[in-house]
């Protein structure tokens, strides 16, 4: 075979090598994935039957991270009714909005409650008086992280009051709250109060799709594979032939 024809054969070859390869690692990678995912889902799901531990406070807030999230906590203080947000929401309820009201501990530090689900006629706080509890109380809930990045295509804008995610630093400036005394997360309740917000409402999914992932790009990788054997075949049967002369 001339040159002119061996240099195309030889660049399909290397790059059908490289897509063969390539191919591997995106199925691995995804295996490796869903191991981690694996671990997760299970690390989760012992933290929401496990018995509640109290609300982390400022001592510990520099060390909270992802293996947190979905941790059951126990807090009690007093709610301020009068710096509560809204921030968007979509429910098995409907739209609507979530209601984060900071609760001032026993300790004297601020956490964000998220105490739960509204319809758009109550979002004004006016339309569910007998829902503001004005003493102590006691919250059980899921510790979740703060979402600093905004809304799905849209971000938070505090001065016109739209808040898109639960942006925890955000809100608490908006509000005027002193940034060293609030907590860095806030926590899901997992109780309603006649007339409130309807908590419990936390959506704890996650999607594991990687063996799906992994067998497509091994599936590729197998396509690959058999286009690089389509190429060297004719060179096979030349030398076969060549040889039985």
């Amino acid at each position: 075979m001339d040159k002119a024809r061996r240099w195309p054969r030889f660049a399909l070859l290397a790059g059908l090598a490289l897509a063969f390869i390539g191919f591997v690692a995106l199925g691995s990678w995804q295996l490796e994935r869903r191991t981690w995912k694996l671990a997760l889902i299970e690390r989760v799901e012992a933290q929401l039957q496990a018995a509640p531990v109290a609300a982390p406070g400022p001592t510990a807030w520099d060390r909270i991270g992802r293996d947190d999230e979905y941790r059951r906590v126990s807090v009690t203080g007093r709610f301020h009714h009068d710096l509560e947000t809204c921030t968007q929401a979509v429910t098995v309820r409907g739209p609507g909005c979530w209601v984060l009201t900071p609760l001032e501990t026993d300790d004297g530090w601020l956490l964000l409650i998220n105490r739960g689900f509204v319809d758009p006629a109550q979002r004004d706080p006016a339309t569910r008086v007998e829902g503001q509890p004005d003493g102590i109380v006691a919250i059980d809930g899921l510790l979740r992280l703060s979402e600093p990045r905004g809304g799905f295509l849209r971000r938070n804008d505090p001065v016109q009051g739209r808040w898109y995610s639960r942006d925890v630093a955000a809100i608490a400036a908006a509000r005027g709250l002193p940034a060293e005394r609030v907590a860095p997360y806030f926590v899901d309740a997992r109780g309603s109060v006649p007339g409130g917000p309807v908590g419990g409402l936390t959506v704890v999914r996650f999607r594991n799709s990687h063996l799906v992932y992994a067998l497509t790009w091994y599936g590729l990788a197998a396509l690959s594979l058999a286009g690089a054997l389509l190429v060297i075949r004719p060179d096979w049967r030349r030398r076969s032939n060549a040889e039985s002369l």
